[in-house]
């Protein structure tokens, strides 16, 4: 009996390390995704090469139609949450140690040195002109939580379509892309919350040992 209580008590707190969109576990949404528009990316052709390799990686994900699954890093299980995402497309690359959950991985670049922090909510800030291709999105306040700070949603920058319009990858359980609600392991259009939104864009940076700029 105290084992079977173990290893349950060890199931929950992975599953409340994982921080993502949304807290706790509920029925499962079907997936409605869309591939990353690599063609439509402005630019893409001048990305670096392993800004390319990180977004090829995605887009091959984004085409298995998997649905958001709190706690899960696992393409096979149908589902992934949103640090799941990167925790499985970088854990296989060369010298990248990326950690499981949203608000390690933020401090993973912090200390790192690669974090840029912001507080206006909207694009034409210059606190947004260092942000580029293969950068990593951080939200805080997606879900109630006691981190310090209350990261709890990862995504990555994709740069902008050839219509201006900036693009993100990952899973999210609720997101547009095209005027149409996405739900998944998708590419999403990267829109910064209203100021009535509970939750915050706060930080973006390079992936450390992967997109950082020598």
């Amino acid at each position: 009996m105290f084992r079977i209580v173990c290893v349950l008590f060890i199931l929950l707190v992975s599953l409340l390390n994982a921080g993502c969109s949304t807290f706790g576990m509920k029925r499962i949404h079907p997936a409605v995704t869309q591939p990353v528009p690599v063609d439509q990316l402005s630019d893409y052709q001048d990305y670096p090469a392993n800004v390319k390799k990180v977004i090829s990686k995605s887009l091959v994900l984004s085409k298995k139609h998997l649905t958001y699954m709190f706690g899960s890093a696992n393409p096979k299980k149908g589902g992934m949450d949103c640090s799941g995402v990167f925790y499985y497309l970088l854990s296989g690359m060369d010298n990248v140690r990326v950690p499981r959950d949203s608000y390690d991985i933020y401090r993973w670049l912090l200390r790192a040195g690669t974090i840029h922090h912001v507080t206006y909510d909207h694009f034409r800030s210059k606190q947004f002109s260092a942000l580029k291709p293969g950068d990593l999105l951080f939200w805080t306040n997606t879900f109630r939580t006691h981190r310090k700070p209350p990261i709890t949603h990862v995504m990555l920058y994709l740069g902008k379509d050839k219509n201006n319009v900036p693009l993100m990858f990952g899973s999210s359980d609720g997101g547009i892309y095209r005027g149409r609600e996405m739900w998944g392991v998708s590419v999403f259009q990267f829109i910064l919350p209203r100021d009535r939104d509970r939750a915050r864009f706060v930080a973006y940076g390079c992936i450390p040992s992967l997109t950082c700029s020598k």
